[in-house]
């Protein structure tokens, strides 16, 4: 420490009076750093809702202190209390939390006349903002540690069997690197040395006095604040451990009820995971909103305000009757399965013959969801497609200053979403990614070990390529379109459908079978091509061939001339493929002539069967 008696300011919240103190050398019996409160220190007069549950120790000292005349209203300042007496605090932060009346950290309150933190006075303490950690317990002689020691004593561990002596905080990596290679030489694989280098150093270095601390024991997240720094304990059998000291919440939260985005961090597979960016959930747990704006309220720069933010409810918004109308959708009830089904399954394919508007609903859904284009990716998966496209993977790059090419690795449309969604302020805005033709790639390839995170969405793996444990934000979802025409889909295989939810769209059923018709009536277009349509499909035998309405709902159809170009440049070629090798006659069959006569006859009583003959305005003869 730089002085020994460095004085430290609290203000009081609302512009209140300053109250005084010092960092003691002398620690607690758990490893914690003692406070001194000086005598004629204002306190706040009430305390917040949820004070006596969140810091139930602060708030029983604060009693006590009460109760024994030691802290009194003041005179001085109308409304606060006053302690009568120096009073020693067992870490800063119990110190500010009882003369705050809440949960405060006081490594970042307590500050010098120029403002500068607590916890820039710690030796070999890692600089900036403080930060969140899971550190795991584990199981010693059949003893849960957690709820044996922990829990109990005030204090975290983390196991180093066979480290050296002496090493102590601040640490560097380097140093630990060397430490590792030669005391675990012949213990330990390079991966198990390498991991072991990076939890060593997060205890060690990165977490410091003022950091939030969670850790998981039977089924329970407990959580706690860091007090002091790290010491090394030998055991009997000459085993060390490093531990901290930690100030823990009374009562645990349970796992099943915690948000998705923190169980995905906690189900990351290390001893030591650094839990930063959900640090304002873990903060809002077990409070409710009307307890965060009591307490941002109450306290000057209440961080209530941006757990608040934080926790915002993802949601999908309701279909309206006018979605409906502008996406020609037969019945409102219909779109909102379909919005139901992506709230379940996070994850839904649109299938069916070609021209069905697959695409186009995809988009126009996703948008109206997402609440705009801004919130949509579209990609289009193909034969070639692989991983490192969809996901991340090296690819080449040049240098700007050097013009040399170098491999680097680049994340694709997918991870970009990811992080794009998973940003702060965004997480509670339903993000798309539209995959066009996603059974044409093939799947496993693609998708490699993301298969296991779209059915599980609250856990995270490990990345083949960067390394990095990721999981899916709960607000990515994902709209895939599939042809069933394409005979790719037999690459469709049961692990991707069991992930996805699947939605037809098919000429034979609505919202597909009548669009051209609402269509054309929208368009006040006479109802013939729907007509035509009708007879068309109704001469294709498996359902998967059928036309959709798609091709012929396009300016370019009622032109002159517009209609018979259309159906013999882009529909009967489809069902030439179809039919290839039957030696069917395409155009007797499925013709313009052969169709309208059909129609003609419908619209007259009289009902053809395929084969009747027929004869048009030329007395030519055309086979119905």
């Amino acid at each position: 420490m730089e002085d020994e008696f460095q004085e430290f300011e609290l203000r009081l919240p609302n512009g209140g009076p300053v109250a005084r103190g010092r960092l003691l050398s002398e620690k607690g019996s758990n490893g914690s750093q003692k406070f001194l409160v000086y005598a004629g220190a204002p306190a706040r007069g009430t305390v917040v809702p949820s004070y006596s549950e969140r810091r139930a120790s602060s708030s029983r000292l604060r009693t006590q202190l009460v109760e024994e005349g030691r802290l009194r209203p003041s005179e001085r300042w109308p409304g606060h209390l006053e302690l009568t007496e120096d009073v020693e605090f067992g870490s800063p932060s119990a110190a500010a939390e009882v003369m705050m009346g809440r949960s405060a950290n006081g490594w970042t309150r307590w500050r010098t006349k120029d403002d500068r933190p607590l916890s820039e006075f710690m030796p070999g303490v890692w600089a900036g903002p403080n930060r969140a950690w899971l550190i795991r317990g584990s199981n010693v002689s059949g003893l849960d540690l957690v709820q044996h020691l922990w829990l109990p004593e005030g204090r975290v561990t983390l196991a180093a069997s066979r480290l050296r002596q002496g090493v102590g905080q601040g640490t560097s990596k380097e140093q630990l690197s060397a430490f590792v290679r030669d005391d675990y030489e012949s213990t330990a694989t390079y991966s198990q040395k390498q991991d072991l280098v990076e939890e060593l150093h997060a205890f060690l270095s990165r977490i410091k006095p003022g950091d939030t601390v969670c850790t998981i024991s039977g089924g329970l997240l407990y959580v706690g604040e860091v007090t002091g720094p790290v010491g090394q304990t030998s055991s009997e059998d000459g085993r060390s451990n490093l531990r901290r000291p930690v100030d823990w919440q009374s009562e645990g939260h349970s796992y099943s009820d915690l948000p998705e985005e923190l169980q995905q961090k906690l189900s990351v597979q290390h001893d030591v995971v650094d839990l930063t960016s959900v640090q304002t959930l873990i903060k809002g747990l077990g409070l409710s909103d009307q307890e965060l704006e009591e307490e941002a309220e109450a306290i000057e720069r209440d961080p209530g305000a941006a757990i608040l933010v934080a926790r915002r409810e993802l949601a999908l918004p309701e279909p309206t009757s006018e979605l409906a109308e502008d996406l020609l959708v037969h019945d409102v009830k219909w779109l909102q399965e379909v919005r139901d089904l992506l709230w379940d399954e996070r994850q839904l394919v649109l299938y069916g013959p070609p021209g069905t508007g697959k695409t186009y609903l995809a988009q126009k859904l996703a948008e109206f969801l997402g609440g705009g284009p801004e919130q949509v990716k579209l990609v289009q998966f193909h034969p070639s497609y692989a991983y490192e496209d969809f996901f991340e993977g090296f690819r080449p790059k040049e240098e700007p200053e050097t013009r040399e090419v170098a491999f680097r690795l680049t994340a694709g449309p997918l991870r970009e979403l990811a992080d794009l969604a998973s940003r702060e302020g965004n997480r509670h805005v339903p993000h798309f990614l539209i995959i066009d033709e996603i059974n044409r790639a093939n799947l496993a390839k693609v998708f490699g070990e993301l298969y296991f995170l779209l059915e599980y969405r609250n856990k995270a793996v490990r990345l083949t390529y960067s390394g990095d444990d990721f999981a899916l934000p709960p607000n990515l979802f994902i709209i895939g379109t599939m042809n069933t025409a394409d005979r790719s889909i037999a690459l469709v295989d049961a692990a991707m459908r069991r992930r996805f939810a699947f939605v037809e769209l098919s000429p034979r059923t609505e919202p597909t079978s009548g669009l051209l018709r609402r269509w054309l009536e929208a368009q006040e277009r006479d109802d013939e091509p729907a007509e035509l349509l009708d007879a068309l499909n109704s001469r294709i035998d498996e359902a998967d061939f059928r036309i959709g309405p798609s091709y012929l709902m396009k300016p370019s159809v009622y032109r002159v001339g517009g209609l018979d170009r259309t159906w013999r440049t882009k529909i009967l070629p489809l069902l030439e493929e179809h039919h290839y090798g039957e030696g069917l006659d395409i155009e007797k069959r499925y013709g313009l002539e052969a169709l309208r006569a059909e129609v003609a006859a419908k619209r007259s009583g009289f009902v053809l069967q395929p084969g009747d003959i027929v004869w048009d305005d030329d007395r030519s003869q055309a086979e119905s």
